[in-house]
């Protein structure tokens, strides 16, 4: 019938009886309500919002088996009663437990076995405490730790076999280690190497066969480069070179200024 709410219904599909739970005294004082919070509940952020007004009936629903009530559980129960749980079978129990414990803990979690929790460890830790995780199995777990790993330790991924990568360590390794990457297979990775190598290697780059490399290097070259490219079949790059050699020619003689100094005004006694 139109205007009357649907009965709540638990995660096994049955109508939510709150005179027969545990939490009978929690539902007398409105701390829990099936449409708002409820640990019965199918929906994660109910049973969230039911720990969230009941903290302390979390220790109980550690070994709950569900994995959704688990994950919410150790964001509210005793750290003390937590470290098992580091193993559990559901990611996010894991990933929830590892936030709630000293930050050895979450260091354990960059070998996980699942990749969406070393992604998310590969987003917390910093520094060389990225350095396990250079190796990691999964490409995008390795391009976020190029991404945020020190600078100094991005050499030793230079020859990761994944591009997305070597991307990510050209463009923020230290410029006299780009050299090493200048004759890389994939494209948008030597564009970067043009983009940053210093100015005096970028020769080694001015035949490259792909043309939006030669096109960085053409933005940037020294005069000497430059007319290497003056004759390049590419028009866009033909046109660009011609233009910077014009301008720096202009520049580097500018000709005679003559001045011409104002007129006396003797009748002003000027």
């Amino acid at each position: 019938m139109f205007g009357r709410r649907q009965k709540d219904l638990d995660w096994r599909g049955k109508p939510i009886r709150c005179d027969r739970c545990a939490h009978m005294r929690a539902h007398a004082l409105k701390q829990c309500t099936p449409e708002k919070r409820c640990v019965h509940s199918p929906r994660p952020s109910r049973i969230e919002h039911f720990f969230e007004t009941n903290r302390d009936a979390a220790d109980g629903y550690l070994a709950s088996e569900r994995s959704e009530v688990r994950a919410a559980a150790v964001r509210f129960a005793n750290p003390c009663h937590l470290t098992a749980l580091l193993t559990d079978a559901d990611a996010e129990v894991r990933w929830n437990t590892a936030l709630r414990l000293p930050r050895r803990f979450l260091l354990r979690l960059r070998e996980d076995a699942d990749r969406e929790v070393r992604i998310r460890v590969a987003g917390h830790v910093e520094g060389e405490e990225l350095a396990p995780m250079m190796s990691d199995p999964d490409y995008f777990v390795r391009q976020l730790v190029a991404r945020r790993i020190g600078i100094p330790l991005l050499r030793h991924m230079m020859d990761d076999p994944d591009p997305q990568v070597r991307l990510a360590v050209a463009e923020r390794i230290a410029p006299q280690w780009l050299i090493r990457l200048a004759q890389d297979e994939e494209e948008p990775v030597r564009a970067e190497v043009a983009r940053r190598i210093p100015l005096h290697q970028l020769h080694v780059l001015v035949h490259d066969a792909d043309c939006r490399v030669r096109f960085a290097v053409a933005q940037r070259a020294p005069h000497s480069v430059l007319q290497l490219l003056a004759n390049d079949e590419e028009s866009m790059i033909h046109e660009l070179v011609t233009e910077r050699l014009s301008t720096e020619k202009d520049h580097s003689n500018p000709g005679h200024v003559l001045f011409r100094m104002p007129a006396v005004d003797r009748e002003k006694g000027a």
